[in-house]
Parts: C-alpha cells; structure tokens; sequence
C-alpha cells in the first residue's frame, strides 16, 4: 500500500538540513537562523536536489509564525511597552516612515510602481523582534533600560506592520494588484477592518487577561505537566485561529496577544518555558519555508539591488533610529544599541513580502530581494552589535560633539534646586526603580527615611518628580548620575537592579567619592553572587538565596520548641 508521506519528508528533510546547516552557522559565529534559511534554500526549487512541498512547508510556517509572535508577546507586556511608549511610538513610527521612503525612492528608481515600492519599503522597514531578542539576551542586556526601549521599538514596529497586513486585502486593487471582489466602498471595508481589529484586542485586554490566568490555574491544579502545556500550546494556537476566523485578524495578531495576555499570569514563566521546545521546533520550520521562496540568482542577477537594500537595512535605518533617540536625549549608548537592534529584518518582512506577491502587488524579485536582505542583515548583525562598545569609544574620545551628547543638559538628570537639604545629606541612594526598587522605596517612606532615585527611564524620573519623590535620570554607572544623587554625602548606596556588568563601576564611583558609604547590591545569578561577595563589593543579596532563608526561617519558628509556661 503506498503512502503520500510529503508531510513526513518536509519535516524531516527541513529540520534534518537546519540542523547541519544551523551548527555550522554557530561555529562560524553567525545567528543559527542564518544556516536555517539557508537549509530553506537548499530545499527549494532553485537549486538541485531534493525539493521539498512547499505548500506544506508554508502551512508548517504558518504555525512557527502563531509560536514565534506567542513568544514575543510572553517577554513583552503592555506596562513594559507603555514604560517606554514616548519614545518607542514616535521613534518607531518615524524610522518606519523613513525606511519606507527609502525603499520606495530606490524601488522608483529601478522603475517600479509606487505600489510595489510602497510594499518594499515596509518590508524593509520593520526589523525582527525574534532576531532581537535572541541578541540582547546573548548579552545579557534585554533587562536594562537599553534593551526595553529596543523590544518597545520593536513590538511598536509589529503592531504597526500587523494595521499594514489587516490593510493590505482590502487596498491591493488600489496598489495595483489584485483587487477583493466586494461591493462595499473602500472607506467601508477598511472601517470595517479596523472595526474587527480593535474589537478582538479589546476582548483579549478585557476578557482575556482574567479567563487566560483562571484556565492556567485550574489546568495547574491537576498536576499534569502534558495538560499544562497541552493548554499552552491551544491559548497559542487556537486563540489565534480565532482571531482570523472571527475578526479577520491575522494570525501573528491573534498569537501576539495570547501571550501577552498569558503573561498576566503567575504561571507565565512556566508557560514560557513548556511552549519553548514547540516553539523553537516550528520556527526554524517557518524559516526553512522563507528559505525556499528564496531565489539565489537575484545575488548574481542584481548585485547593486541587493547591495542598496543592505544599505536601507544597516545604515539607512541605523542613522535615522540613531538620530532619533539622540532627539529624545537619550545618551550616545542608547542612541547605538537602538541602532543595531534595528540593522536586520526578518520575520515580519518575510510575512508581508508574501503578502504582497500573493495579492499580486509586489513582484518576486521583491521578495528575492527582501530575503537576500534579510540573509546577510541578519549574519552581519552580531558584528554590527560587537561594533558598539569600540564605536563609542572611539567617537567619545575623537569627537566633542559626541561628548556633548552624552552629557546634554537633560531636565531631569540634575536635581532640581529646590530640592529639600534632607534628600542631600545622609540619604540613600536606590538605583533602579523596578519591582524591587518600588518595594523598597515604599520600605524607606514608611520608616522616615530619605532617599533619592537613580532611573534610565526618564519617563519614571518626570513621574517620581510629580509625587516630589527626588529623582534623577541616567545610567548609573555613569559618575555623572550618582554625582547629581549626592552619592558623596550619602549613608547607603542600593543598587536594586540585577546589573552584573555595570556594578562594579557604580561601586567604584561611589567608594572614590564616599569612602565611608555602606553598599547594598542585587543578583539573580548564583555565581556572580559569589564572585561580588569575593570582591568585597558590598552586602550582596541573591534572589533564590533570600526566598529559601526566608521560607526556612518560617518552617523553623512553626517547629520551634514552645516555651514552658
């Protein structure tokens, strides 16, 4: 009896060549989504050998899409984005429109239609949040001010490229490509749209944030490990089928909020880390399924093409989102991360670039196009982010502009004037105004004690500043910071951010300038404990270590012997 097992042979064939091909990627020190494209590519129709079905490689995709963008929405909250939103929205809003010109003005000039430069350029517009977060979490930066704003800038620029998908149907008869038979107007279909979008994103923010943590709870509550992530795995996948079967939202919309809504849970962390094999098994299917739309003959076809999209991706957008946060005053190292973070594009690029070649709006060399962009963006990303700590550097010390924008004056980096002389003398000085940073702030007000706040985030300073708590904005590591928090005069430097990188500055700083300062430091990692506590930095304390004293310490006095009356 034959069998059709072309589900079979994709699968296997895709992950079997993604493997090789990923490995191979990481000991040359390239992303492993570098070598999966690639595997994609050997698979397609436009090298020898084995072709793969590509109808069913596009539906595997469709699946890794929903898992990838569940993901980003687990590691991404609406607080995280609204702690950043004025200058994530502005700024993303801004390069988009930007990068977009871009490509639609080289697009013209290889005489194309204003349609099919439109398309283009968002395509190269929107970066990978996937690409990103892998990037900064190799460094250990994706907690710190840098890394939030970058994520932000990010998810803005995915919710913006989702409005463009939902958009897209609708509008393709007016880009030139193949218009929806309907007979409503224009203006109606798009309210329409927009009608259905907002009505799914008010369930899920409304509704969902209270039924997603309820389900999780009573799933727990059986204690199966398989129905758990079982219930993951349907929230993901069925919510955003939802999505598209009843708001005609996309599925990247629909599984984006799933996760954000789950992460409302206290069983986030948990679902997160059941989901991860899932979703990292079918991402690497999408990015084999992008690789096999991929047409290798465009690099030797259109060198000078491929070579000015490259220069849209990496210096195009890197210059205007650099331009952008220097706008904002944010410093010259924020300025460069923010950069880097966007030099690359990736899966939503790939979403709408297929979008658009569906709906006949954009033509294949577009796509081909867009994959070779994406291809060498995201291989020479690791090398654009290396670039930082050396460019910095080298501009502090050639440039006195780029000194000057370093240390702008910035209304909320000095303490104001009118400041109280108790905040000035004998205070402590709390770095980091996070969930740790609040709870001992609210610790420090009961008991009297004056404290003054060091925050990267400048929209948490302006509100600190409104319920005259005093504050100053910057890194702390920066000897300017800690200089306008009077660290000379103070009792006790806390730093109640996880910073293992920058610690040892802020120490050094505040011990030049107050010998005398008692310091008190955070970690989350057993072994920079250790080695802070060799240093003789401070008092340090270890978030499991904590939790476990403290849970003995309860157990102790429960058993504890009662005293005789």
């Amino acid at each position: 009896m034959e069998h059709n097992i072309s589900l079979i042979t994709t699968i296997a064939a895709g992950l079997g060549l993604a493997l090789i091909f990923g490995f191979i990627a990481e000991k040359l020190r390239l992303p492993a989504l570098v070598g999966y494209l690639l595997a994609g590519i050997f698979l397609s129709p436009a090298t020898p050998g084995f072709v793969a079905d590509i109808e069913i490689a596009s539906q595997l995709s469709e699946i890794g899409v929903m898992l990838l963008m569940f993901g980003v929405g687990l590691h991404f909250s609406i607080d995280d984005l609204l702690s950043v939103k004025r200058i994530a929205l502005p700024g993303a809003v801004v390069q988009m429109s930007l990068a977009t010109l871009l490509g639609m003005g080289v697009a013209s000039w290889w005489g194309w239609s204003i349609g099919e430069g439109l398309i283009f350029g968002l395509a190269l517009s929107c970066a990978s949040t996937v690409v990103l977060l892998k990037a900064l979490e190799t460094r250990g930066i994706l907690d710190t001010m840098n890394g939030k704003i970058a994520v932000g800038w990010l998810v803005v620029e995915d919710l913006a490229t989702v409005l463009v998908l939902v958009l897209m149907p609708p509008l393709a008869g007016m880009l030139g490509g193949n218009a929806q038979a309907t007979d409503m107007p224009l203006w109606q279909t798009i309210g329409i749209t927009l009608l259905q979008v907002s009505a799914f994103i008010a369930l899920m923010l409304v509704a969902g944030r209270r039924i997603m943590p309820w389900l999780l709870w009573h799933v727990a509550k059986t204690g199966s490990r398989e129905l758990f992530t079982l219930s993951v795995i349907v929230a993901a996948i069925g919510i955003a089928y939802g999505a598209t079967a009843l708001f005609n939202v996309s599925f990247a919309l629909g599984a984006f909020f799933a996760g954000m809504v789950m992460r409302e849970s206290e069983f986030s962390h948990r679902a997160a880390e059941e989901s991860l094999p899932f979703r990292d098994a079918f991402a690497v299917l999408f990015f084999v399924a992008v690789g096999m739309l991929f047409d290798p003959g465009v690099l030797v076809e259109e060198p000078l093409h491929v070579l000015a999209v490259v220069g849209i991706i990496i210096i195009g957008k890197s210059l205007a989102a650099m331009a952008l946060v220097l706008t904002f005053r944010y410093p010259l190292n924020t300025a460069l991360t923010v950069s880097a973070s966007l030099a690359q594009i990736g899966e939503f690029s790939f979403i709408l670039a297929g979008l658009g070649l569906a709906l006949g709006i954009l033509p294949s060399e577009g796509l081909s196009l867009v994959l070779a962009g994406a291809l060498i963006s995201i291989a020479l990303n690791p090398l654009v982010f290396a670039s930082i700590a050396p460019v910095s550097k080298w501009l502090l010390n050639r440039s006195a502009t780029a000194r000057r924008l370093n240390t702008r004056v910035d209304p909320y980096a000095e303490l104001p004037m009118s400041t109280e002389r108790k905040y000035l003398e004998g205070q402590v000085v709390l770095v980091g105004f996070g969930r740790v940073g609040r709870r001992i702030a609210d610790a420090l007000k009961e008991r009297g004690i004056p404290y003054v706040v060091a925050e990267q985030n400048r929209e948490i300073v302006e509100n600190l500043r409104k319920k005259n708590i005093p504050a100053v904005s910057g890194d702390a590591s920066d000897p300017v910071v800690l200089v306008q928090a009077h660290i000379a005069q103070a009792a006790m430097l806390v730093v109640a951010t996880p910073d293992s990188i920058n610690v040892r500055q802020m120490v050094d700083t505040a011990r030049t300038l107050n010998p005398q300062i008692e310091i008190v430091l955070r970690t989350h990692n057993e072994d920079e404990s250790v080695l802070l506590r060799k240093e003789n930095l401070g008092t340090v304390f270890y978030g499991e270590e904590e939790l476990a004293r403290g849970m003995t310490n309860h157990v102790m006095q429960r058993f504890a012997p009662k005293s005789a009356a």
